[in-house]
This record gives C-alpha cells, structure tokens and sequence, in this order.
C-alpha cells in the first residue's frame, strides 16, 4: 500500500467513527479481532510510559445485562458485542521499575526520579494521568474498532461507585469511560462539528 493509500484509509477510518447506541445483539467478535483491537489501543502514549490503562471487558450476557442499571438502563451495553470498561491507574508509578527495566542505569534513575517526584509532589498528578492517558487509548481503541468494522460509543453516562462494587474494580483504578462495541443495528445519529474558525486560536487569545 502507498503512502497516499495510507492516509486515505486513515482519514475513512477516522470519518466513518460514529457513535453508535444501538447494536445488533449476539454478534460475537472472534477472540483474536478483540485482542489485535486491544493491541492497537494498547499502543497508544502515554506519560512517562506508563501505559495508564486498564481494560476491563465485559463479554458474558449476564454481565453485560448487570451494566444496565449502572448506565440508567441504556440499552447498547446489553446489546453490544462487548464492553469495555476503559480504566485509569492511578498509582502507574509503581510500574515505573518495570517499564525502564531495560534502560541504562542512569536512564532509569533519572527516569524514576522524575516520576516519583511527580506523584510525590502533587496530589493530583495520578489522577491527571490516570484520566488522560486512559482516554488516549480510548480513542485509539475506537479507531481500531472501526478499522476492523466494528462500531463502539464512548459513555460517560454511569454509576462510578456502582460500577466499581459491582465489578470489584480495586482503588487503584479509577473508571473513565465504558465502551461498548459491537455492530450497528441502526445507523448513527447525524452530528455537526463547529468550524476550524471556533475551534482554532492561532498563536494566542
């Protein structure tokens, strides 16, 4: 494939993602298409390295019906081939040590020194990057999906406390997100964007 193919099948990628809320219900994603999906958002950045997900993936029919009271009893998590519960670590730190394993020495101290000093030093730093970073490779999961010609929607709408009880989630992680993916059942609702010109400040405000 050219290079010019490339950015063609990138920018269809990227405008054919819509958020989908209602799916065709018992598609079965192959083990191996969910897991390369999962590779892909796996490989997104992240600060330090840290790689700051966690994905929870929620397959089973009745897990996927426990969801429906935690998401206010939206439909697409019951529906949809999978859900995954995108979460964010908020102690990544502690893998500091493992991911720069095989740096040099003073690569590595001057690495773990900067990141413990981080988490030492602002409170809200775990959480920061637990959230952001969370979210880069949910994005990046949702791109995957659509290559693959999956559908997914990003949800905000939950019970985080319930989730977290429900699902044992430990309190080192922080929920960000629930991603259901599947195929649609129906096409997805028709958004605008708002202008380059609204969104762009050039240089400074």
């Amino acid at each position: 494939m050219s290079q010019i193919e490339q950015q063609q099948t990138a920018e269809q990628v990227i405008l054919s993602r819509h958020s989908v809320r209602q799916y065709q219900r018992d598609v079965v994603i192959p083990d191996a298409e969910l897991n390369e999906i999962l590779e892909l958002a796996a490989s997104a950045p992240s600060s330090w390295n840290l790689q700051h997900w966690r994905f929870l993936v929620i397959r089973e029919q009745a897990n996927k019906d426990r969801l429906l009271p935690i998401a206010f009893g939206q439909q697409q998590v019951s529906d949809a081939s999978a859900v995954v519960v995108v979460l964010g670590d908020l102690q990544a730190n502690l893998t500091a040590p493992i991911v720069f394993e095989k740096a040099t020495p003073e690569v590595r101290d001057t690495m773990l020194g900067q990141i413990n000093g981080a988490y030492a030093n602002n409170p809200t730093v775990g959480r920061d990057e637990a959230i952001r970073n969370a979210s880069l490779a949910a994005m990046q999961l949702m791109l995957a999906a659509r290559a693959k010609g999956y559908d997914t929607v990003p949800m905000g709408g939950y019970n985080p406390a319930a989730l977290i009880q429900e699902f044992n989630i430990p309190e080192r992680y922080v929920p960000v997100m629930l991603l259901p993916i599947g195929k649609a059942a129906s096409p997805a609702r028709a958004t605008e964007r708002l202008p380059l010109s609204d969104v762009v400040i050039n240089e400074s405000f």
